[in-house]
C-alpha cells in the first residue's frame, strides 16, 4: 500500500520547510529530486482574442490621412448622438438618475439578470397583446451590444453559423468570429430601400444555421421594413426552423411617414430574442443599459435558453444598478414630445442631406426612413482615379476635412455612410464640401475612359 510522509523541518532561525517523501512498495523517494519542467515565461494571447476583429477599427485605423488644415473637421462617421450637444436627453431622464443616486438604495449588487422591479418596468413598457411580456421574459444587460453578445452565445456553438445582413453592423461579425461561429452574409437590396433578398437569405440556411439576425430599423442603412416584408422574413424563418435575433436598438426611431413593427408582434411560431436599450432613443449610449426580450409563445426555446441566458448573465453580474433604478421613470415618464422633437430633427437632417447629395453627379443616396444614417452609392466609374470607397473617403478627408465611413466597413464596397445626428449647419457645410470634392474629381463617360487608357 502506498504511503505519504510529510515532514516539517526547521533549523535555528530559519522558517520550517516541507520535506515531502513518497513511499511506494517499501521504497522511499523524495519528490524534490524528481525532475520537472524548467520554469519559463510563456504568456500568450488567447485564441479568442486573436479571433476578435473589428472591421471598422481595422479600416479606420489604417486610413493614415491628415485633414485639410485650412478647413475645420466635420465628422459624419460616429453613431453617437451626443457628440455635438445638439441632441441632449430629456430632463426627466437625467432627473430620474439623480434621484436614484441621491437615494443610496442602488449602490450594491443586483441579480445578474437585473432587479425584478426593473425587469417588470421594461416588460410593461413593451408588452402588447400581439407579443405579451412578463418580467421573466426580460434580461437586463450592459448595453445593447452585450444583449447581442449574450443572445449569440446562447443560440450558437463554435462551428455553427449565423445569418447576418450585408450591409450590416460590424459587431455581429466581431462577436461571432471570436466565438468560433461562422458568419454567412445575406444581401440587402438598395434599389428596394434595403429590403432583404429573401431568396438569397433562404439559400444560405443549412443544418448548422443557429440563428438569423434581423436589424430593423437598420444601421448602417437607415431603412425600416414594412409589415409585409417582415412577415416574409418570418415565413423563411418558420419554414427553416431558424430562430431570430432581432437587433431593435433603433426601435420606434422612424420618421412620420413610416411605421415601426417589432418583429415579434407578427409571429406566434418563430421564437425571437429582441435586443434593445436606452442608447439611441433616449440619447444616452454611455449609460450602458440594454435588454433582451424573450418572445417564445410556442415554448420552442423552453427552459434551456432561459437558463442559458441566466448563466451567461452571471459572467459580469449585470448592468449598472443606478440606471436600473431609474428605468421605470425613464420608460414611463419621458414626455412624448421629447421623442417627437428628436425624430423631427433627424428627419429634417435626412431630407436636407438626401436632397443635397442627390444633386451631386456621381453620387446616389438611398433615402432613409428612420434610425440615424443614410447610405450613399459612389458611381466609381465616374471617379476612376480612386480604387474603391476607402480611397474615396480618404481623399475626402485630406481635401475637404469631411469624414464619412466607407461602407467596406459594413461589407458593402463603393458606398459610404453618413450620420445625420450632427447640427443642421454642419450637414449643409459637409454636403457643400462633398459637392466641391465630387465636382473636382468627377469624370464623364468619355473622360473616365480616357483615364483608363492612360493607365
Amino acid at each position: 500500500m502506498d504511503s505519504y510522509l510529510i515532514q516539517v523541518n526547521g533549523h535555528g532561525d530559519h522558517a520550517p520547510m516541507l520535506d515531502v517523501h513518497l513511499k511506494t512498495n517499501g521504497n522511499s523517494m523524495s519528490l524534490g529530486k524528481v525532475k520537472g519542467r524548467k520554469p519559463r515565461w510563456a504568456v500568450r494571447a488567447s485564441e479568442m482574442s486573436k479571433k476578435t476583429f473589428n472591421p471598422v477599427r481595422a479600416i479606420v485605423d489604417s486610413m493614415k490621412v491628415e485633414p485639410n488644415p485650412k478647413k475645420a473637421m466635420i465628422s459624419l462617421s460616429l453613431g453617437d448622438p451626443t457628440v455635438f450637444g445638439n441632441l441632449p436627453t430629456n430632463d426627466e431622464v437625467t432627473q430620474a438618475v439623480k434621484e436614484v443616486l441621491d437615494s443610496g438604495r442602488y449602490n450594491g449588487y443586483a441579480p445578474s439578470v437585473g432587479y425584478q422591479s426593473c425587469r417588470e418596468a421594461v416588460a410593461a413598457y413593451y408588452n402588447c397583446p400581439e407579443a405579451p411580456l412578463e418580467a421573466q421574459d426580460v434580461i437586463l444587460t450592459s448595453g445593447c451590444s452585450q444583449a447581442i453578445e449574450l443572445a449569440l452565445a446562447v443560440l450558437a456553438n463554435p462551428g455553427q453559423n449565423i445569418l447576418v445582413p450585408r450591409p450590416g453592423f460590424s459587431l455581429y461579425k466581431t462577436l461571432a468570429l471570436s466565438m468560433g461561429i461562422e458568419v454567412k452574409l445575406y444581401n440587402l437590396l438598395p434599389e428596394k430601400a434595403w429590403e432583404i433578398d429573401l431568396k438569397h437569405l433562404e439559400s444560405l440556411v443549412d443544418e448548422k444555421t443557429a440563428c438569423l439576425i434581423v436589424n430593423n430599423p437598420s444601421n448602417p442603412c437607415g431603412s425600416v421594413f414594412s409589415k409585409s416584408h417582415l412577415q416574409k422574413i418570418l415565413a423563411v424563418a418558420s419554414r427553416q426552423c431558424v430562430p431570430i435575433l432581432a437587433d431593435e436598438i433603433y426601435g420606434d426611431m422612424v420618421f412620420a411617414d413610416c411605421k415601426y413593427e417589432p418583429i415579434a408582434t407578427l409571429s406566434t411560431n418563430v421564437p425571437v430574442l429582441s435586443c434593445g436599450g436606452l442608447a439611441k432613443r433616449w440619447l444616452v449610449p454611455g449609460w450602458r443599459m440594454g435588454w433582451i426580450l424573450i418572445h417564445d409563445r410556442r415554448d420552442i426555446f423552453g427552459n434551456e435558453i432561459r437558463d442559458g441566458l441566466l448563466r451567461l448573465s452571471q459572467r459580469i453580474l449585470g448592468p449598472c444598478t443606478i440606471v436600473q433604478g431609474a428605468l421605470e421613470r425613464i420608460l414611463h415618464r419621458t414626455p412624448p414630445e421629447f421623442y417627437h422633437n428628436t425624430l423631427s430633427i433627424l428627419k429634417s437632417n435626412a431630407d436636407l442631406c438626401y436632397a443635397a447629395l442627390s444633386a451631386i453627379p456621381g453620387l446616389q443616396p438611398v433615402r432613409p426612413a428612420g434610425a440615424m444614417y443614410l447610405m450613399v452609392e459612389i458611381e466609381m466609374e465616374h471617379f476612376p482615379e480612386f480604387e474603391n470607397d476607402v480611397e474615396f473617403t480618404e481623399r475626402l478627408i485630406s481635401e475637404q476635412s469631411v469624414f464619412c465611413l466607407p461602407a467596406t466597413c459594413f461589407e458593402y464596397p463603393n458606398f459610404f455612410r453618413v450620420v445625420i445626428t450632427v447640427p443642421e449647419e454642419m450637414i449643409l457645410e459637409a454636403c457643400s464640401r462633398i459637392q466641391e470634392f465630387c465636382e473636382m474629381h468627377y469624370q464623364g463617360a468619355e473622360g473616365a475612359q480616357d483615364l483608363e487608357c492612360d493607365k
